[in-house]
């Protein structure tokens, strides 16, 4: 970029704190110098802020640290001034009741430190499920210049000669155990060596799908997202993010010209190829809700129909992050998408998408798949089968749900079966070991007030387990349904994110065993065999479920959230409208 388009000190936002010859100026620089700064260190330099989500609780992070001393580095070679800040760590597994109650608190801390700091600009620090997306909301509100820094994939494992995905093969060991085909020791080993080191989950799930989905909209540096955290490459990944970030506040490189339209769909394009969660179809209308950008299921649905799985990885393939990164990573696999892409779109290199991937070939075909050969081939009767996402209607879900074809039985996508359904989670887990549960290979699961409110926070919920006595049986999937989400390391037939969900009164609500329900993945849709007339007459007689908060953030979220296919932020933090600067007192 030419100097004529670069920013003078002067507009640094910085400089509204250090610069001005009066008493709060006075004081700013003053508080700098108390730990121990010379004023030069940080007065007539670009200041960088480093959100950093690292915590002892958030094993995805545990090295997040160390890579923020990279990143500061990078920023005072290029000439900036580094200041790393928590935010709030949202490691996946540990944090109760869900993650995802907490991605719009994290995205608000994130808005909210860019604004209310001297800050030119950041680098975000993350990659575990929800800190993705919450960074990138945050910072799309405030609208200053950004790169996202990934956390990076763990190392990989193998057992009895068997790649080892974390939480894909965390389910399946554990139904197998449940019947005892593991013993006791054999399980407790497993606990100890399936995650073998920081980093997000190496498969395909929510993390590694947030992160190509955030690199593919041109807010990360290219491959940046299928580095292996203990990669000495990822440490020099996080260097170059300082350096970059520090060019990208001189150039005014902000997020509201980087998210676009177009690039938008890059991002859902390399969503699909991947096999990607389906959390994201809730993190993508989230981020375009910020940004104020145009998104509906039915969008993702469309692009889903043209863009079929090539990333043969866990839990759709049988390879990880590890394979995909020695393999080219997400430009080798954009690269072979070209046609599908906008390549026009801008990205915080400062050079556009198709520039970014020009010529980034592939080095394992087995692993990333070319077009014209997808991971999963149509099936005779269900073309489906190779897809990464499905959107159903029905009366069910009038607003939508979803799910991942790539990683379900075939057989089960066009399914007619009687209901079992379950009002809570406590319930459906006690009603699973229970043999003479009234159950079969045919029933269809039902988990309902799982959702953004009912739960609250819309858990991974929705791969509910199969009955201990169908596992005996040989029995490892069956059509399951729910208002919450699932894993994305998981696979099954599951369909998630029901809207509207149960606890605000969603068709789901008025749903009893013994229905009929099914699927049909080719028409899209989900239906309950009920009349109108038996359904009016139960909602007369439905009662909401009781919500036990009755203060703190919890009843802020149940009274504040948006349903999933809206994105399940808060109505007021959508838009693009701008915030007013703060004043200095």
């Amino acid at each position: 970029m030419s100097d004529a388009k670069r920013k003078a000190l002067e507009d640094l936002r910085s400089q509204r704190w250090f610069a001005a010859d009066n008493m709060r100026g006075f004081a700013h620089r003053q508080r700098m110098q108390q730990q121990g700064l010379d004023r030069e260190e940080f007065m007539g330099r670009p200041v960088v802020g480093i959100l950093n989500t690292w915590s002892e609780l958030s094993p995805c992070h545990a090295h997040l640290r160390e890579r923020a001393a990279a990143v500061k580095r990078g920023v005072l070679q290029a000439g900036g001034y580094p200041l790393e800040l928590p935010a709030l760590s949202l490691g996946e597994v540990m944090v109760k009741p869900t993650t995802m109650m907490y991605r719009n608190f994290l995205a608000i801390e994130a808005e909210e430190l860019l604004r209310s700091l001297p800050l030119d600009g950041a680098v975000l620090m993350g990659g575990c499920d929800k800190t993705t997306p919450g960074l990138v909301m945050g910072a799309l509100s405030m609208d200053l210049p950004a790169i996202f820094c990934p956390a990076g994939t763990m190392l990989n494992d193998r057992y009895k000669g068997q790649t080892v995905g974390a939480g894909t093969h965390t389910r399946k060991y554990w139904d197998e155990y449940a019947v005892g085909n593991i013993g006791r020791q054999e399980w407790i080993a497993l606990e100890s060596r399936m995650t073998r080191a920081p980093g997000t989950c190496n498969t395909m799930g929510t993390a590694s799908t947030m992160t190509s989905i955030v690199e593919a909209m041109g807010l990360s540096l290219p491959g940046a997202s299928s580095l292996p955290a203990m990669d000495a490459a990822h440490t020099r990944m996080a260097w170059a993010c300082g350096r970059r970030i520090t060019e990208m506040i001189w150039e005014d490189l902000r997020p509201s010209r980087l998210l676009t339209q177009g690039s938008l769909r890059n991002g859902i394009v390399a969503y699909m190829a991947l096999g990607g969660s389906t959390n994201a179809a809730v993190h993508l209308m989230a981020m375009a809700g910020r940004a104020g950008l145009s998104l509906s299921l039915d969008d993702l649905d469309a692009i889903a129909r043209e863009v079929p799985v090539l990333a043969n990885l866990f839990p759709s393939g049988d390879r990880l992050m590890e394979d995909f990164h020695y393999a080219g990573g997400l430009p080798a696999l954009l690269e072979k998408l070209r046609p599908r892409l906008d390549l026009g779109a801008l990205t915080v290199t400062g050079r556009t998408l198709g520039e970014n991937i020009a010529g980034k070939a592939c080095e394992d075909d087995d692993v990333i798949r070319d077009p014209d050969r997808p991971l999963k081939a149509a099936e005779p009767g269900c073309p489906e089968t190779g897809l990464a996402l499905a959107v159903l209607r029905g009366n069910l879900c009038p607003d939508g749900a979803v799910i991942k074809p790539s990683a379900a039985t075939p057989a089960l996508l066009r399914h007619t079966g009687r209901a079992l359904v379950f009002d809570s989670n406590e319930e459906m887990l006690a009603a699973m070991n229970d043999p003479d549960l009234d159950v079969d290979a045919d029933t269809v699961l039902v988990l309902r007030n799982g959702g953004p409110v009912g739960a609250p926070g819309m858990p991974e919920w929705g791969n509910l387990p199969i009955p201990r006595k169908l596992l005996r049986q040989g029995v490892r999937d069956m059509l399951r349904l729910s208002d919450a989400r699932m894993s994305g390391t998981h696979y099954g037939t599951c369909v998630l994110h029901i809207s509207p969900e149960a606890a605000v009164g969603g068709p789901l609500a008025l749903l009893r065993t013994g229905d009929r329900v099914t699927l049909d993945i080719g028409a899209r849709r989900l239906d309950m065999d009920v009349s109108d007339a038996e359904l009016a007459a139960r909602r007369a007689v439905w009662q909401p479920p009781a919500r036990p908060y009755a203060r703190g953030y919890a009843k802020l979220y149940q009274e504040q959230v948006t349903q999933a296919h809206e994105g399940c932020d808060f109505a007021f933090l959508q838009g693009s409208a701008p915030t007013p600067e703060p004043p200095i007192y």
